[in-house]
């Protein structure tokens, strides 16, 4: 059986660990060749070795490295297996047996072009086909290993950090705080509720459905309201002018539940049972081991990193010709620094006494939690737009994660208070939505991911690592728990 396999090949490894790279390598290899990933259970393997090397003390980046750099090689070998044998793929064994998956790898790369290679890496029913038919369809190879290697880095983490904190936390005998299961089922279920009552609403205000429908017939009925109607609907062809009805609803709802909050935090004392209860939570949660998980993705949300991802929008999409949405990209970043700032000031609400140097601002809204959500909120919004209404959520609900990530950090760190993160993500929400409802009546042409695009993400990245490398002792000494 399978189980028993995996149970010996771990068995063998944990008495010779210096076989573990090639081990990650070979399996990220593997699950990434053409058909063979749908055979081996490369996702399972991939759990236990970086369980493994987590309760081996292999370091983390050695490990995102070796698995990554399978993943690229296993999806290089599937792009040139596809160029030698174009025209012939579904003749060839084991190939004919795929037809159907054969097939829709084809559409799906007729679809998404270039940028399939990203997407595909990360769904499971065309992942291990799509590296194939970019090699049958003469991708140029220069762009597909620029492909190749950038969703390599999104997916090595994906992958490999869940097993190596599980076997980093078997090495270490963490003693977790009580309750904590279920104080995380609950959560989890209260996220999920969240989410799907979210993309519910905005499935109901897409274009075409009876609300969307409604609410048009209506504002057609006065001048001003269907002047404003057709000012702030897009002036693409494909699109029928379709009016950010989601996106203004977003900005008002969240704008009005991060006032209520605002209201309740600085008149009442009602938040200040659940802040405490997290606050607890999190200094029994607090351990070595996730010290440099919640410093890196706290770093995520630093003011460093934030602008200088602005800033490559605003180079690219100048470059591009697409001024507009470089003038909102700056129109967010500037909103939101001076939203934050004024707010702070104006609330002046103390922060937690749980770091060694505690940051000289206040602490509602939390900076970090609104700046990151404005970000990978804009950046959502401009991918998710290329895509039909009902695939939108899928974008929305991943570049969600970096914003729970860095909000998490914030009060595990004990910087923040629950509420402060809470607000800052509001706060987020609702300046992205009217950001991005601006931006519609100037929504001409579709904006395509393409080697500029790509380059500077790849030069975000290398900023980033280079940012948390050079910041790291600094953000060490900081965010210290103070001696007790």
């Amino acid at each position: 059986m399978i189980s028993d396999w995996l149970e010996t090949l771990t068995a063998w490894l944990a008495g010779h660990p210096g076989w573990l790279a090639a081990a990650l390598l070979l399996t990220a290899l593997t699950e990434s060749l053409a058909i063979a990933g749908l055979i081996v259970p490369g996702v399972a393997i991939l759990f236990a070795m970086a369980a493994l090397a987590g309760k081996t003390g292999m370091p983390v980046v050695e490990a995102l490295v070796w698995a990554g750099a399978g993943a690229v090689l296993g999806d290089g070998i599937s792009f040139w297996l596809g160029r030698h044998f174009k025209g012939r793929l579904h003749t060839l064994w084991p190939l004919s047996r795929y037809q159907g998956l054969l097939t829709r790898g084809e559409q799906f790369f007729r679809h998404h072009g270039g940028k399939s290679v990203v997407i595909g890496r990360f769904l499971g029913p065309v992942r291990p086909v799509v590296p194939l038919i970019a090699g049958a369809f003469n991708m140029p190879w220069r762009r597909f290993l620029l492909f190749n290697i950038v969703s390599a880095i999104g997916w090595a983490p994906v992958y490999i950090l869940p097993g190596f904190l599980v076997g980093s936390a078997l090495a270490y005998q963490i003693s977790l705080p009580p309750h904590l299961y279920a104080i995380l089922g609950f959560t989890t279920a209260v996220l999920a509720a969240l989410y799907w009552l979210i993309f519910r609403l905005q499935w109901g205000l897409d274009s075409g459905s009876r609300t969307y429908e409604t609410v048009k017939s209506w504002m057609a009925q006065y001048d001003s309201t269907h002047w404003f109607w057709r000012t702030f609907s897009s002036t693409r062809p494909a699109s029928g002018g379709e009016f950010p009805l989601g996106s203004l609803s977003l900005g008002v709802a969240a704008g009005v539940l991060f006032l209520t909050l605002a209201s309740v935090s600085l008149s009442t004392h009602l938040h200040e049972g659940l802040d405490q209860q997290a606050k607890v939570f999190f200094v029994e949660l607090r351990h070595p081991l996730f010290d440099p998980f919640a410093l890196a993705m706290t770093s995520l949300g630093d003011i460093w990193p934030l602008v200088a991802g602005a800033a490559l929008a605003i180079a690219t999409f100048l470059f591009r010709g697409y001024y507009a949405a470089a003038l909102h990209i700056a129109l967010g970043l500037a909103l939101t620094a001076l939203m934050v700032t004024g707010l702070k000031e104006g609330f002046a609400i103390a922060r937690p006494d749980l770091v060694a140097i505690k940051p000289a601002s206040w602490s509602f809204p939390s900076g970090h939690a609104t700046g990151i959500t404005v970000f990978m909120a804009l950046t959502a919004s401009f991918v998710a737009r290329e895509f039909h209404n009902r695939l939108r959520w899928r974008f929305y609900l991943l570049f969600s994660l970096p914003v729970l990530l860095v909000a998490i950090s914030r009060m595990y760190l004990g910087v923040h208070w629950l509420s402060d993160v809470v607000g800052g993500i509001l706060l987020g929400l609702s300046i992205s939505g009217f950001i991005r409802a601006s931006y519609s009546r100037y929504d001409q042409t579709p904006i395509h991911l393409d080697l500029v695009s790509l380059l500077a993400m790849l030069l975000w990245l290398a900023l980033m690592v280079g940012y948390i490398v050079l910041h790291w002792p600094e953000a060490v000494r900081m965010y210290a728990a103070p001696v007790t």
